[in-house]
């Protein structure tokens, strides 16, 4: 998919620029594989805000990806492409030789018409799904398990992928996108190719409107805010906060780590993701 820039007749086309989606499937998306979904314009059970910044956005309709790929040794056809709503990548709605049909992320160059296959060994073919003990090293993969059976967690959005660059008694090691490198069960499935739509990154929305027809809310310095509710608040006029930056609630941000020591997963990540 290329980019589309526009000339800026009105304010709002002004330096827009937007993935070309004329080649996908204009119409509605496939009844039996779509679901209602519920926005929480981020707040919890109780009604209180958790997730800033969410609210509004036009009404989607959820689709049901297969990220299991467990309808194994059935052969199946690429019937169209289609935008979702749900996600930065572009779906494929694939009709198996039994007539069944399903939603799976799309890889880059996956066409009209391709056939893919899941299976414990197959061909190394854009699309086809397999274990990882039985890709060849150097294979570009995504929709990456990391569970026997759970499906697809990681190298899941646009543009995203991993190498497999190893295999050490029964697992293999897979370099990540963000240079994470990591040892993974040989047994989990992985899809060859990486995936689809990596234009998303170079968007640019041109307006605020834009991206409150997404669900996105504005964004509020700290700064900006009185010091009851940021603890970068307050002061006359433009002023420093005087301290560390922080979030608002005092946490600091600009590389402090969160994530758990001793977390039970460290002793498979071989080498941190770059900074």
């Amino acid at each position: 998919m290329a980019l589309k820039a526009y000339k800026p007749v009105t304010p709002g086309t002004r330096g827009l620029v937007l993935v070309d989606r004329s080649s996908l499937w204009s119409g509605r998306p496939h009844k039996g594989l779509v679901g209602g979904k519920s926005a929480t314009g981020g707040r919890n059970a109780h009604g209180h805000i958790t997730a800033w910044h969410r609210g509004g956005g036009h009404k989607k309709l959820y689709r049901f990806i297969d990220f299991l790929r467990n309808k194994i040794n059935v052969e199946a056809v690429v019937e169209r492409i289609e935008y979702d709503p749900n996600r930065t990548a572009f779906i494929a709605l694939v009709r198996y030789s039994d007539g069944e049909y399903s939603y799976i992320i799309a890889p880059q160059r996956l066409s009209i018409g391709d056939r893919v296959v899941s299976a414990a060994k197959t061909d190394v073919k854009v699309g086809n799904c397999m274990k990882m003990i039985n890709i060849p090293v150097g294979t570009i993969v995504h929709n990456i398990e990391l569970q026997v059976g759970k499906g697809a967690q990681y190298a899941r959005s646009a543009g995203t992928y991993g190498q497999i660059i190893g295999r050490d008694s029964g697992k293999v090691i897979v370099k990540l996108s963000s240079g994470e490198v990591r040892l993974i069960n040989g047994e989990c499935r992985a899809t060859i190719g990486a995936v689809s739509n990596p234009d998303q990154k170079n968007m640019n929305l041109g307006k605020a409107g834009r991206s409150r027809w997404m669900g996105r809310r504005p964004v509020n310095r700290g700064a900006a805010m009185n010091p009851i509710d940021h603890p970068h608040g307050g002061g006359e006029g433009k002023s420093k906060c005087g301290r560390q930056l922080v979030t608002p609630w005092g946490k600091p941000t600009k590389g402090y780590k969160t994530r758990r020591k001793a977390k039970p997963s460290d002793k498979f990540i071989l080498t941190r993701r770059k900074k």
